[in-house]
């Protein structure tokens, strides 16, 4: 072993400081982007990635927030941890969100984090936040590292931790000391073994008595449906979950997480469920004989009133996660079991006599589809939110478009009005609800698919949130289009104003606070105004921008958007007072649905 000081003092002996190591081993594992921001923990880092910049892009986002979403956009649309970077204290807590949205959407990411020496770790010195405590609840596992021999066996470890099993947020946390240090080239092992006895996400299976039970179950079902979550994308089922839904017949209801895990056009398609979710895939639940739920988590958003959801048949629950299972509701057949392989062993098993006939089913689902469509009010020349989703998605839709929206209002109806016939091209912050997601995800998503029509379906208020990252768009040629649905307001909470609240606003309204509107005491018509004016925000961002009000100039002006060879904001303004439908109230069931 050569020791450090005779590496000093040796100079043809070639030695590699820990920050190299960490960048060399983002390389190794195929991390083809990293969202970075600087700071004085983290510098040393970014000078590695600076001399690695033919292998690796850096992408340098205008808020450590903005980073954290658009590795999710690079994770989201290709399965691979994508990768962000911060310094440490404030660098490192605008990451928390991020990390937090990634963990309850099951999202692959590695997240770096610079931090103080190690020898003014607990002086609150400057910039200084226990990042391991302060995010121990929201990753899959975190580190710290304190020795430079660790940092190629962590980063390792980090990345198959995040993308296997039920995938996560990794946090790793390294003291500038450690970037620092240096060790001779020789020493290093860029392929370690990995040191996680604990953690052994085998890829399960199950049980063949168990697949005997599902297909009994279902040979003997009249109402059968299934109900599709991310769970059923994360483990590439789309395909084996098609076949099994097509060669069964059995109608499909997917979660906004299971968007484009089946082709949202087919006439088996149920569409999205839950609060928001269709009346007829609401009901086919509420009747079902039989719920396959795959890969779903149960979530209050889909169930509602839990003792009420799906109450009249049998539960198949198949999920990666053993902790899943029982969790929210209990389930008559638990699968504890990667949904992929799952499906495989259930289209082997099935035969054609296990197949049942549920013609009627399907004719009451249909008559149900008549009755209760998604639809909207025709609101003469004024832009619904609705119709210009459904016109872009009419001259999209033969694009394979890569969708990403912020949170609210716009996020619903694009779920609702967006049919997706792929996995992986419909990104949502679900589980968090997180605004300020839309752009920045999109940033990344059109990093990782750079051929590709990337478009943000974004509301004011969510757009807001992340408006800086317009910069990114430009400096990094990201030619994002971006939908901007503005109706001046917090649209979701101002549509429960409306609904439980009187329609009293209480700090609703995003406008200036002496409009009648901040109270509710607008007539909910198309403001003559709007603030702030986007289109100059957005040209001072050196990105195109045109607004228009009026259904007649729309489609030409959606148009121009999706032509244009760079970033492009499109300012929709749009009625405030449009409600999504159908609703189910928080803690309600089904009987509860407000369809008007």
């Amino acid at each position: 072993m050569i020791s450090l000081a005779t590496v000093e003092q040796d100079k043809s002996v070639e030695t590699i400081a820990g920050a190299e190591i960490l960048v060399e081993m983002l390389i190794r594992m195929k991390a083809d982007f990293v969202f970075a921001y600087p700071g004085g923990a983290s510098m040393p880092l970014h000078q590695a990635l600076r001399a690695a910049r033919d292998r690796i892009r850096t992408i340098l986002p205008r808020h450590e927030q903005g980073g954290s979403f658009a590795a999710q956009g690079v994770a989201r649309t290709t399965g691979r941890a994508g990768v962000c970077m911060a310094t440490s204290g404030p660098g490192a807590t605008n990451l928390v969100t991020g990390i937090a949205d990634a963990k309850l959407d099951s999202v692959p990411m590695v997240a770096i984090t610079g931090q103080v020496p190690q020898a003014l770790i607990g002086t609150d010195a400057f910039q200084e936040t226990p990042m391991v405590e302060v995010c121990r609840a929201i990753t899959k596992h975190h580190y710290l590292i304190t020795d430079i021999k660790d940092v190629a066996r962590i980063v390792k470890e980090a990345f198959y931790i995040a993308e296997t099993g039920r995938p996560g947020p990794v946090l790793i946390d390294i003291p500038k000391d450690v970037q620092l240090a240096t060790l001779p080239r020789d020493e290093v092992d860029f392929d370690p073994p990995f040191k996680l006895p604990g953690y052994r996400p085998e890829i399960r299976k199950a049980a063949p008595e168990q697949i005997s039970q599902v297909v009994a179950a279902i040979r003997r079902s009249k109402r059968p449906v299934l109900y599709v979550g991310g769970g059923c994308i994360q483990s590439e089922a789309s395909d084996d979950l098609r076949e099994f839904a097509l060669r069964t017949g059995i109608p499909v209801a997917m979660t906004v997480m299971g968007l484009g895990a089946f082709p949202g056009e087919h006439e088996q398609s149920l569409h999205m469920l839950g609060m928001h979710g269709t009346a007829y895939a609401n009901y086919a639940v509420e009747e079902s004989d039989l719920l396959l739920a795959f890969g779903v988590r149960f979530d209050d958003r889909v169930t509602g009133k839990l003792e009420e959801f799906a109450k009249h048949g049998k539960i198949v629950h198949v999920d990666i996660d053993p902790s899943e299972i029982h969790k929210n509701k209990e389930a008559h057949i638990p699968i504890n079991a990667d949904l992929k392989e799952m499906l495989v062993a259930l289209n082997k098993a099935l035969t054609d006599s296990d197949i049942p006939d549920i013609t009627e089913w399907r004719t009451k689902i249909a008559g149900w589809k008549k009755k209760y469509p998604l639809s909207y009010r025709d609101d003469g020349d004024n832009i619904l939110q609705q119709w210009a989703i459904e016109e872009l998605y009419n001259q999209t839709k033969d694009k394979d478009p890569y969708v990403a929206v912020g949170v609210g209002q716009h996020q619903m109806w694009a779920a609702q009005f967006y049919k997706f016939d792929k996995p992986r091209h419909w990104l949502s912050s679900s589980g968090l609800g997180t605004m300020g997601f839309g752009l920045p995800t999109a940033m990344g998503m059109q990093a990782a698919q750079p051929d590709s029509l990337c478009i943000d379906i974004d509301g004011d208020g969510s757009f807001q949130m992340n408006i800086q990252e317009l910069a990114t768009l430009t400096c990094e040629k990201l030619p994002v289009k971006i939908l901007l649905l503005n109706n001046q307001h917090l649209g979701m909470v101002t549509q429960w104003e409306d609904r439980f609240m009187e329609g009293r606003r209480a700090h609703t309204y995003l406008g200036p606070a002496d409009h009648p509107e901040a109270l509710g005491d607008g007539d909910g018509s198309q403001p003559d105004d709007t603030y702030p004016n986007f289109v100059k925000i957005a040209e001072g961002y050196g990105v195109k921008s045109r607004r228009v009000r009026s259904k007649a100039e729309f489609p030409a002006a959606l148009k121009e958007m999706l032509e244009h060879d760079g970033p492009y904001l499109l300012d929709v303004i749009c009625v405030y007072q449009e409600h999504v439908l159908p609703m189910i109230p928080g803690g309600k069931s089904v009987k509860d649905m407000i369809l008007e």
